[in-house]
């Protein structure tokens, strides 16, 4: 409603709006799926804080801000949030590494055991899958969000940062066959012509 009929001022048609909503429903199910752990919601570095002084032992500990917004929810949520962040861009390798260490963490204390449905205390691809798609989900409400924030409450600083979640959106999009048409409608209402090359 924000993002595209107000922001863009785009009305999708039939088959358009047919896109969305498939993919909106695919993207539902593979969130509703996740196991469940109370989440931030906004686990990202601007609401982390080095907290002083060190630690008996020498090491520096993390503290947490904002929050008010933390829920019951998917455990890929924070891991993707934090991964995919609003205002830094990692590289790949740097997402795998962290996101890695987290998966362990969660299976070392019993959040994604080996016996589970899932089987993502046993396959970490699994989980980043599902990590993708969090995060998928993420990016989608940022970009409503962010444009909200525009034409509603008058705060335009936060749409200079849209091209980075279309990019995540285009990205996930991209790499999952079943969100193909997604990333065709994506492309449409964004204006972006992919390459086209044959061998």
């Amino acid at each position: 409603d924000w993002y595209l009929a107000k922001h863009k001022g785009i009305t999708l048609d039939k088959t358009q709006q047919a896109v969305l909503d498939n993919a909106f429903s695919l993207i539902v199910k593979r969130n509703l799926a996740v196991p469940s752990v109370y989440v931030h919601r906004d686990f990202m570095p601007r609401n982390l804080m080095v907290i002083e002084p060190k630690t008996a032992d020498g090491k520096r500990t993390l503290g947490v801000l904002d929050f008010q917004d933390a829920v019951y929810g998917p455990i890929t949520y924070d891991i993707g949030s934090l991964m995919s962040d609003a205002f830094l861009t990692w590289e790949e390798p740097f997402v795998l590494d962290i996101t890695i260490r987290y998966w362990q963490k969660a299976v070392k204390v019993g959040l994604l055991g080996e016996n589970s449905l899932t089987g993502w205390g046993a396959d970490f691809g699994e989980f980043y899958r599902a990590v993708e798609w969090q995060a998928l989900q993420r990016h989608l409400k940022i970009l409503g969000i962010f444009a909200r924030l525009t034409l509603r409450d008058g705060k335009p600083k936060y749409l200079a940062d849209t091209p980075r979640f279309i990019n995540y959106v285009r990205k996930t999009a991209d790499r999952y066959r079943e969100l193909g048409p997604f990333l065709k409608l994506i492309d449409q209402i964004e204006g972006i012509e992919t390459a086209m090359g044959f061998a």
